[in-house]
Parts: structure tokens; sequence; C-alpha cells
């Protein structure tokens, strides 16, 4: 009798591998539930002859089982029915019955194995189980980011046991290359499944792989994981390769056991000292890949290894990070090689070629009373985003900073700083002249003065702050526009009515202009508390 899952594997054996080396469907969220409900849709108003093509993510698997489940109802299925609708009908029998049939898609086999039936979970996790046998790694990639997924239901926890326990035994079968200390090229076979997993798009599955990948037998390689933090982009999975990293290289870095009496050689201090200079250059190229990376706390990690490294005075180049917490830590290295991170900052902002506006917000983080002159005199810079860091690291110290020198600053032609002063007023938002600020939001001011201004009109609130807003409901920025019909729609116009910020009037011409934001009957009451009848 032949295997029902044999043919539909054959034909995607190759398909399946494409799908994993490029950006699964799943990987998207609510797009992909999205494209699974309309492909499910098709499929039951037979504009389409089967379900999701080869390659798509989990998301779009589970969205067109649950959508083709609550459509079709419990009647029977039509003779001539594709499988895909008859593996996610809402009978059970029909699923069960539907597991037969040669052309069953595999990942609707998964989806079965988590079935609230136990019949029909009990067949569907026979047919994976003969295709666990017959294609294990085909299996194990397209079908991992759906078991991770099939995990968290209540009868989901075979399949990822399962799926576990088959990477978990290949993995023990074969020494993977990412457990030996000097990495070669990755062996054939059972470990390509988990390099594979391993550089798929899906966070999900990297996570998962990246553990299994740790705690399997052997010695983790420290570069090597350095290595593969850096080019992380998951910081969860980054962050498990950055701490597997640091432990293997406090491993590296341990006194090696005394040795026996009489046991020192000639060569005993030589073989000593090749040890310790080969653990110095592991350490030095660890902490180079781990400082090397685009996420903050990887870089963080290396900065703090650079004193184990005997590299502290290193830190003063990762003083002006973009990161907060990685300048929290080189600020800590320089402190513990003997340094003062606030000259060091000082330094760097007094750079002839210019202060990164970095410097002058660790400076701000770090500084004294005696630094906040330094910061007035650079909202005078000629680069924007250094006055916008002034200005930021005045506010974080609080320092006082002159009202008529924020308001000129909100017509400053960086946004950055037009953003900093509207954030340095708004505690005083209530003080502010209202007729100065609708001027900036006018339409020929910039966008970035128009945004600043209108949000210190929002949190001067009053009758102000509604003007505008009603004028800005067809603005053409949608930002804009959609903030300005946010307030209105939210307003308390019985509140404006009763503290006399207006008279019935104006209120009711406000209303009328606003009048499509609001149905019939949000008007009609609306109109009602303004006292309007007609």
């Amino acid at each position: 009798m032949p295997d029902p899952l044999a043919a539909a594997y054959d034909r995607a054996r190759n398909i399946v591998g494409r799908g994993v080396a490029r950006p699964m469907d799943g990987a998207g969220g609510s797009g992909d539930a999205a494209r699974g409900r309309a492909l499910a849709q098709e499929l039951v108003d037979g504009r389409a002859a089967g379900g999701p093509p080869p390659g798509s993510g989990p998301e779009v698997w589970l969205a067109f089982d649950q959508h083709v489940r609550h459509t079709v109802g419990y009647g029977p299925p039509p003779l001539a029915a594709p499988v895909e609708l008859r593996l996610c009908h809402a009978r059970g029998w029909t699923r069960q019955a539907a597991l037969d049939d040669p052309q069953a898609k595999p990942e609707l086999v998964a989806i079965r194995t988590a079935d609230t039936v136990a019949p029909v979970r009990d067949r569907a996790r026979a047919a994976l189980e003969r295709a666990l046998s017959a294609h294990p790694e085909d299996t194990l990639l397209a079908l991992t980011p759906l078991a991770l997924r099939l995990g968290r239901r209540e009868h989901g926890g075979w399949i990822l046991d399962r799926f576990e326990g088959a990477l978990r035994g290949r993995a023990a079968a074969h020494a993977p290359w990412w457990h030996l200390r000097r990495p070669r090229a990755a062996p054939a076979g059972a470990a390509d499944v988990l390099s594979a997993l391993l550089a798929g798009p899906d966070p999900q599955t990297r996570r998962f792989a990246t553990r299994l990948a740790l705690t399997g037998p052997g010695p983790v390689d420290p570069l090597e994981c350095a290595r593969r933090a850096a080019a992380e982009l998951d910081p969860v999975t980054a962050g498990l390769w950055t701490d597997a990293a640091l432990a293997a290289l406090a491993a590296l870095a341990a006194p090696p056991a005394p040795a026996a009496p009489g046991a020192d050689g000639p060569g005993g201090g030589q073989a000593y000292a090749v040890t310790h200079a080969v653990t110095h250059a592991v350490t030095g190229a660890v902490t180079d890949a781990l400082t090397g990376s685009r996420l903050p706390a990887v870089r963080a990690a290396g900065v703090t290894a650079l004193r184990r490294a005997g590299r502290a005075a290193e830190g003063t180049r990762h003083l002006a990070d973009g990161s907060g917490l990685v300048r929290a830590c080189a600020r800590w290295l320089v402190g513990q090689d003997g340094g003062d991170p606030r000259e060091q900052y000082r330094w760097l902002i007094a750079d002839p070629a210019g202060p990164s506006p970095y410097a002058v917000t660790g400076l701000a983080e770090c500084g004294s009373r005696e630094d906040t002159a330094l910061l007035r005199e650079l909202l005078a810079h000629p680069v924007g985003r250094v006055r916008a860091a002034a200005l930021a690291g005045l506010r974080r110290r609080d320092a006082a900073v002159e009202g008529s020198v924020l308001l000129a600053l909100l017509d400053d032609p960086a946004a950055s700083v037009a953003r900093e002063a509207a954030l340095s007023l708004l505690p005083a938002a209530a003080r502010l002249d209202p007729a100065h600020l609708a001027e900036r939001v006018a339409l020929r001011g910039p966008l970035h003065t128009r945004r600043a201004a209108f949000r210190l009109l929002r949190a001067q609130g009053g009758i102000h702050a509604l003007r505008a807003s009603v004028a800005l409901i067809d603005d053409w920025d949608p930002k804009t526009r959609t903030t300005a019909r946010a307030t209105v729609r939210g307003w308390d116009w019985l509140l404006t009515r009763f503290t006399r910020q207006a008279d019935t009037a104006e209120l009711a011409a406000l209303l009328k202009r606003s009048a499509k934001l609001f149905d019939d009957h949000e008007l009609a009451l609306r109109r009602a508390r303004l006292g309007l009848t007609h």
C-alpha cells in the first residue's frame, strides 16, 4: 500500500528547501493571516483549486484552516471537493477520511495532529510519522515553524516534542560543527537541517534551533557564537548567542588545573604560553565581533568584555555610541580603567571636526552642573542634531531654558530641534500664547513646526485646540490629519460650553464643519448637548 504522503513529498522535495531559504510568508503576522483567510475564501467559493502554495508561512496555513472550518459548516462536502477543503472541514469524520488522500498537504496533516478529535489526531500523527521516516530532512525543514505554533495548543505538545526529539537525536548522532572549537565545514545530512533552521527567516524557528544547538553535545566555540550574535537581528536569538559566547569565553580563560608533581618539563612553560596566546587572540576576536553588532544589547556585552580582553582603554571609542545602554557600559569601562568619562565627553565635544550628538547626550547623562553652560552654548551649534541633543540634555538635567529661546526653536529648520523644543515646552503649555501657536499651525509653515505647535495647542486644551483641530481635519499631512480628527471626535463639547470658552454659535459652527466625522446618532447627541434643536 503506497504511503499517503510519499507522492506529496516527492513533488515538494525541492520546493521545501527553497521555501526555507527565502523569507517565509508566516513571518509577517496579521498580514499573512489575512492572506490565509483570503485563500480559504477563494477555495470555499470555488475560485481556487487548492490551498496556499508550497513555502507559505505557518500563519497562512493556520488562518487558512481556521477560516475553512468556520465557513463550510457541518454539512457533507461535495464528492469532488478539494482535499484541502476536506482536511479543514468542520466534521471530524470528513477530516479523518481526508488524511488517507495521497494529495494531502503536509502542512494540513501537521495541523491535524493537534486536532480536537482524538481519531483525527491519531491518524494524522501516524501519517506524519511515516513522513518523518521517508523524508526526515524535508519534513523537519518545512514543518518546524508550524510545529512551534501548534505546540501552544491543547493537543499540540506531541508534534513539538516529536520534532524536538528528532532534531536532538540527529544532532547527537552527528557532531554539529558549531560545537567544535575549530570550526569546519558543516557535514552533509543531519547538521544541514539545524543549520538551515538557524539561518531561516522565522524568528521563532531561529530561537528554537539556537537553543537546540547550544544544548547539544560537545563544547561551544565562542568565536562562532559571537559571529552569529553579531549577524543576528532578532534580539532574543542574539541574546542566546551572546550569552553562549561569553560563557564559552569564560571557560576558555579559566586557569588550568595544577600539574602533577614532577610533571613540569622543559616544554611546560612554553605550552602554557601558547595556550595563553591563543586564548588572548580568541578573546579579542570575540569582543570585536560583538562590538560590531547592530543590536545595542550585543554591543554592550562586547564593550563589557573588553575589560576581560585587557583592552579597557578602547572604552572611549564607545562613549558616543547611539545606544544609551552601550554608552553606560563604556562609561563603566572607562572608570574601571582609571579614566573620567565626563572629561572624555568634554574632549569629544571640543573636537574640531565637530561633536557627535551622542557625545552631547552622553555628557548630559553623566555630567555635572558645571556642564550646563556648555550645553547651552551648543544650542547655537550649526548642526541640527547637535542642537537637538543639547536641548534634550538640558531637559534631562532639569536645566531652565528661557521660554523665548524655546519658542524661537520651534521655527528651527531641523525637525529634531523643533520636536525637542515642543517637549521642553509641554510643562508650560498652559502659559503659552495660543495665537502664536495657531499662527505656526498654518498651512504655509514647515511641517515639523506645524506638528510641534499643534502638539502644544492640544496640550494646552481649550477652545484654541478645538479650533486648530477642526481646521486640520482635512490637512494634507496624514499624521496631522489623523491626530486632528481623533482630537475632534474625542472632544468634550459640553464642558467647553459650560466653561464659557466659546459661545454656542461658534461651537455650532465648529461642529457643522466637522460633521462628517460622526454618524447621525453621534452628531445628534452632540447637537443636543449644545442645546441645538434645529
